[in-house]
This record gives C-alpha cells, sequence and structure tokens, in this order.
C-alpha cells in the first residue's frame, strides 16, 4: 500500500514568481532536506514538503506515483506568473532499481527555486490548508566530519568472484551483458548534511547532473529521459576508461576506448536497449550512428545521444511515464533483461535498493528530466551506503571491472572527505 504523508490532505496552493537570478542555486539550500536536478548550475533546487508518496514494491510502482501526481496537480491551485519549463507544481522522485524493492519516493516541495541559465530565475511555493507560508527556517550547513569507511555486501575478493562468475554465464550463452554492482559504506562522527555533498559535487563534476531527492545524493553522468513538450532526448552511456595524467595519455586512452571491441559491445546493448524502448512511443527518433567521448575529471566513458519526438496520442505521456517505459537500460541491467535481472539477483547479494533506478523531477505539463542514479549515496544520519557497478560482457576481466568499480566510487569517496 503506498504510504502518504498527512501533507496531503486538500488542496495544493501554487505561486510562481520571477526572481533576481542568484547564479548559484545549491547555495540557496536553506536545510538540509534537499531536493535538487542541477547540470551546469542550470536546474531546480527545492527544500521543505508539500506533499510526499511513498511507493511500495511493484511493476505499478511508477503508474501508481503518476496517479497520484496527477490527481494532485489537476486539483491544486496554480498561480504561475513565468510559465517556463520547470515552473508551476513540481515533484521530484527517486524510484528503486528492481520491482521487487519498496521505497520508491515521489516530493512536491515547498520550496523551487529554478534557473533556465538564460538569465530566467523563479520560486515555486507550493502549500496545503493549514500550513505555514512564512519562509522555512535557515540553517548554515556544518562541515562534514572525519569519516570512517566499511566493506559492503560483498568485499573485493568476493566480487571479483561474481564477476567471473557473471563471465561464466556469458560465455555459456545464458546472457550477453550483464552489470553487476557493490556497495561500501562510510560513517561520519556527525549526522551528514546533503547540502555539503551536493556543492562539492556540483563544483567537481559540473558535466553531470547534481542531484538529491529524499537523502539520496549523487551526480550522475547518465541523463535517462528528458521531455519538453512532444521533444525527447537522452544520453546512453556505457563503456569506460581513465582519465590520462597528460594530453597525450588522454588521447590515447580515449582513442583505445573507441576502439575497444569489449566496451563498444557493452555500450551497443545499451544503445540497442534505449532505441527498442523508445522507438514505439515516437514518430520520429534519432540515435548517433557512433559514440563519442564525454570527458569527465576522472572517467571517460562512451557516449550516445538520443533525439525525438513523441507522437500524439489521446493520453499525454510525461517525463516520468517515459522514464518508466525505459527503465531499466542494458547500461545499467544487461540484455536479455529477464535473464540479467535474475542473474544480478543472484550474485550481487544485495538490495540496490535506488542505486540504478530513475531520479529526476516532471512537473504539472509532463514536462522533466530523469537521471539514472548513479555516482550516489543514500545518506541516513551519520551513514551513507555507496554505489558502484560495471557492465560484464564475455571479454571482461575481474581484476580490471574491479579497479574500474574503485574508480566510480570517488566522487562520492572524494565528497564525504573534503
Amino acid at each position: 500500500m503506498a504510504v502518504l504523508s498527512r501533507r496531503d490532505a486538500g488542496r495544493l496552493l501554487v505561486r510562481t514568481v520571477a526572481v533576481p537570478d542568484s547564479g548559484d542555486l545549491l547555495a540557496q539550500l536553506p536545510q538540509p532536506d534537499a531536493a535538487a536536478w542541477v547540470h551546469r548550475g542550470v536546474g531546480l533546487a527545492g527544500w521543505g514538503e508539500a506533499a510526499r508518496i511513498t511507493l511500495p514494491a511493484g511493476e505499478d510502482r511508477f503508474t501508481t506515483g503518476e496517479k497520484w501526481l496527477r490527481d494532485l496537480f489537476d486539483a491544486a491551485d496554480v498561480d504561475d506568473q513565468v510559465r517556463v519549463r520547470g515552473s508551476g507544481p513540481v515533484a521530484f522522485g527517486t524510484f528503486t532499481f528492481d520491482a521487487s524493492s519498496d521505497g520508491s519516493v515521489l516530493i512536491i516541495p515547498r520550496t523551487v527555486l529554478g534557473r533556465d541559465g538564460r538569465g530566467r530565475a523563479w520560486l515555486t511555493t507550493a502549500t496545503g490548508p493549514g500550513q505555514p507560508s512564512g519562509p522555512e527556517p535557515v540553517t548554515v550547513p556544518d562541515p562534514l566530519s572525519s569519516v570512517r569507511w566499511h566493506d559492503g555486501s560483498l568485499p573485493a575478493p568476493q566480487w571479483e568472484q561474481a564477476v567471473a562468475a557473471a563471465v561464466a554465464e556469458i560465455k555459456a550463452g545464458r546472457l550477453r551483458k550483464v552489470v553487476l554492482a557493490r556497495d561500501l559504506y562510510a560513517t561520519a562522527d556527525e549526522p551528514i548534511d546533503p547540502r555539503v555533498l551536493l556543492r562539492r559535487l556540483a563544483a567537481r563534476y559540473p558535466e553531470c547532473y547534481t542531484f538529491a531527492c529524499d537523502g539520496m545524493v549523487g551526480a550522475t553522468p547518465e541523463l535517462l529521459i528528458q521531455q519538453t513538450g512532444r521533444e525527447v532526448s537522452a544520453l546512453v552511456l556505457a563503456g569506460t576508461t581513465p582519465r590520462g595524467g597528460d594530453t597525450a595519455e588522454d588521447e590515447a586512452l580515449g582513442a583505445e576506448l573507441l576502439a575497444s571491441a569489449k566496451n563498444t559491445e557493452e555500450h551497443s546493448y545499451a544503445v540497442a536497449s534505449m532505441r527498442d524502448a523508445l522507438g514505439p512511443l515516437c514518430d520520429t527518433l534519432d540515435v548517433e550512428a557512433r559514440p563519442a567521448l564525454l570527458k569527465l575529471p576522472n572517467l571517460q566513458h562512451l557516449g550516445t545521444r538520443v533525439r525525438g519526438t513523441l507522437a500524439p496520442t489521446g493520453t499525454p505521456r510525461s517525463a516520468l511515464a517515459l522514464a518508466a517505459a525505459v527503465h531499466p537500460t542494458a547500461a545499467v541491467c544487461g540484455t536479455p533483461t529477464g535473464a540479467a535481472f535474475e542473474l544480478i539477483r543472484e550474485l550481487e547479494h544485495m538490495d540496490r535498493e535506488r542505486y540504478a533506478g530513475p531520479v529526476g523531477w516532471v512537473d504539472a505539463e509532463g514536462n522533466g528530466e530523469w537521471g539514472i542514479a548513479l555516482r550516489c549515496a543514500q545518506l541516513s544520519g551519520r551513514s551513507a551506503r555507496l554505489f558502484a557497478g560495471c557492465g560484464i560482457v564475455a571479454g571482461s576481466d575481474p581484476a580490471a571491472e574491479l579497479a574500474e568499480a574503485q574508480v566510480k566510487f570517488r566522487p562520492m569517496r572524494g565528497a564525504l572527505e573534503g
């Protein structure tokens, strides 16, 4: 049964007004209960809760959340004086990777600050009957204290064994690709304030989408789906190599990645899964013919951009509905999907919870952006659970995959350590 907040009672009163462009959304967050989606300084940052729903396990978790949102949005009393993408009522969400896991959440913040990078900024407030409409209390984020690290579900040697077992299953013909993840725990002396992590991640990884929702915090390089009206786009990533120590080494590593049979095979499965899921929903779909390099501070990825125009339907589609339609891609699960899911459950020995699930936002017009929750951690008081995963194909080497996973932990480890 879906769990609704007491703040859901009654009709939402929503007001959006233009405000001066502060230039830094994350610096404006007054409280630790942050909701954020920021890319190159542009996006949305929210705090407080006007309404929320926690969704139980089940394949219908997306459609249940969509219906709840639609009912709230349709009934809301809205005064939107800005009328741009992301103004008016907005919900942030983070969904579980596996339908068998509880804990997917949608939140309508009491306050959302938006910025589009064109000199436009806006402030949205959402309140329900009996809720105060004054300013939220402001707290200053404390610097993070020292952090202690603990093994997750599988220590490194056992995870390498899981990779070897996956390679054997692939070579035996059970499947063609599977993504295996591992987790890592951190404990601080004081409660971890997500605002500190958000600011560090946004400053260090501006090309990524820095996000927060219900304690799920990270900086994902992968855009699962973006929708503006009928126009949709995605950035598919799979295939990874480190950055070089100098320009020559960096270019050599990038060229090697582009030419790698193992990595291009892994990437092709991810692109095919996106095309297969999104294609039937679109009038037109343009998929780049070959991947390009996406260079981040610590890694290089193979990336393919996808753009399309949704087919007209009797039922309007939203960015959340599209995220549900394309999840999970082969970039975070594998191919075939069913066999990959079974092997993940068999070999990972953990619940991914919201790692590798959709995270992002949607507005009342259906516009929005959803990424894949990668390079992230789930915060709970003084604790953080970090995640990293790697795509496994027939040519994968367990030691190399472990080294890649360690590099993928670095963004969140660095944000926690200072």
